[in-house]
């Protein structure tokens, strides 16, 4: 089935579609886009109009669209192929790498698109049925996930010009992410300074209101040679794609973008991380996702404000002041489990008749909880087998005493809790995830005893 819908210019006349139905704005009703889209007389051209933006419409599905491609994980699907936003493809921001912006989503009829990936010019569509040839289906866009990638995208545009127009930092690569973007500057460092005078610089163009304009030239036109870009993709054929912020940048690319930088709403550059040699990598939010990040903030605030009772301004010192109090009683802690320990093994030896067996589990204790044992009982005589952590859960055990038993047994234990070990200067101790089968494991070292011999 092959929809040729021209990228951004698809997601305006969405916006129009939406407008006619009722709900104008680029946010959409419920968050999401739904418009038909008629496939009529053959392939649209690939520079001209896409599709009108009309409810109730439908597109058609050529014939011979009915096979099908893998999936990851082994799944199938039924494809459709369309010029729409698909991944790869295209150049981004003065960078070798394919275009970085995810593929869109939405529905064919009432199947779910699975994902998007470009095929030469076409971009398939990975959807988890087949769809009937010939058959007339209603388009229905992620609207939500399609607008945000237009601002993140357009905003990277935005951040990658004026970084270079003010300080001849140079775009190398970018990551649309899901929650941040990622641009990667050609310098070793940006300052706090630099990064404030950015900030403003590209937040004045967005409330300039400048226009954002697609356009394809032809492939052996001059202008090709003045716009931002490192090329082409080696299987490139056609007119190429410029999207153009007015009077600021000039840029090869193959994304979708908004028609107005006002529809970016605002930038923040959240600070810059250590990237590659000699490289930085700037971290931003565009449009929505400040909006969603004060949010979250906000509600982090609040949530802070009720747990240490009192201000904002004083949630930092309040949390060292908590930190400082938990690591003192760690320390106290650690100090009271070895006095314990101690106490543990002087108690059993005190005793006139001694075990030749000692069993003991404890909740709170740590290998050298279960150390201090062993060294103040002594394994020459007795058969040591001690464990912490968790009933239900996972936990550590060491077993001790004689060498010739604790070789032997020691696999059998570790074995028998589900666990993994290894023999340590006649120890042999490890982690254990079936703490619920020490009982098993006494039962086990009792008869060892009670024969005297490493043949159980």
């Amino acid at each position: 089935m092959v929809f040729h819908c021209q990228r951004d210019s698809w997601a305006r006349q969405v916006a129009a579609g939406r407008a006619a139905g009722g709900s104008r704005g680029p946010h959409g009703p419920h968050g999401a886009a739904s418009v038909a889209v008629r496939h009529q007389g053959g392939v649209v051209p690939g520079g001209g109009a896409a599709a009108r933006g009309r409810r109730g419409a439908g597109a058609r599905v050529p014939g011979g669209a009915g096979g099908h491609h893998p999936l990851p994980r082994g799944r199938r699907a039924g494809t459709g192929r369309a010029r729409g936003r698909g991944r790869g493809g295209g150049r981004a921001g003065g960078t070798d790498a394919p275009c970085p912006q995810p593929d869109d989503r939405g529905l064919i009829g009432d199947v779910p698109v699975l994902r998007v990936t470009r095929r030469g010019p076409e971009a398939v569509h990975f959807v988890p049925a087949a769809l009937e040839p010939g058959a007339e289906v209603l388009l229905s866009l992620d609207w939500e996930r399609r607008f945000d990638h237009m601002q993140q995208h357009s905003g990277q545009h935005l951040i990658t010009a004026i970084a270079e127009q003010m300080f001849g930092f140079k775009t190398t690569s970018w990551e649309l992410g899901r929650q941040r973007s990622v641009i990667e500057l050609d310098t070793p460092s940006v300052t706090a300074e630099q990064m404030g005078a950015l900030e403003r610089s590209v937040n004045e163009k967005i409330r300039e209101r400048v226009p954002v304009v697609v356009r394809e030239l032809a492939a052996d036109d001059p202008e090709i040679e003045t716009v931002r870009s490192r090329g082409l993709p080696d299987d490139h054929a056609g007119p190429v794609r410029v999207v153009d912020i007015e009077g600021v940048d000039s840029n090869m690319c193959c994304g979708t973008h908004v028609s107005n930088l006002s529809d970016l709403q605002v930038i923040k550059l959240l600070g810059t991380e250590k990237g590659k040699k000699n490289k930085t990598n700037l971290v931003f939010l565009a449009g929505n996702r400040v909006l969603k990040s004060i949010e979250q903030s906000h509600s982090t605030e609040k949530a802070l404000t009720s747990l240490l009772k009192n201000g904002p301004g004083e949630h930092v010192e309040a949390v060292k002041r908590l930190q400082s109090s938990v690591k003192l009683l760690q320390k106290n802690n650690l100090n009271l489990l070895r006095d314990i320990a101690v106490l543990i093994a002087r108690d059993f030896k005190s005793k006139p008749v001694q075990s030749q067996l000692f069993v003991l589990h404890r909740k709170e204790g740590d290998s050298e909880f279960m150390n201090i044992i062993a060294n103040e009982i002594g394994t020459e005589e007795a058969l040591l087998f001690l464990t912490v952590g968790d009933e239900r859960e996972a936990g550590l055990f060491l077993l001790a005493g004689p060498v010739d038993a604790v070789e032997h047994l020691g696999p059998r234990v570790a074995e028998l809790l589900g666990g993994k070990g290894a023999r340590k200067r006649g120890r042999f101790q490890g982690k254990a995830a079936k703490m619920s089968r020490r009982g098993e494991v006494e039962a086990l070292l009792q008869e060892f005893i009670s024969h005297r011999s490493p043949e159980v």
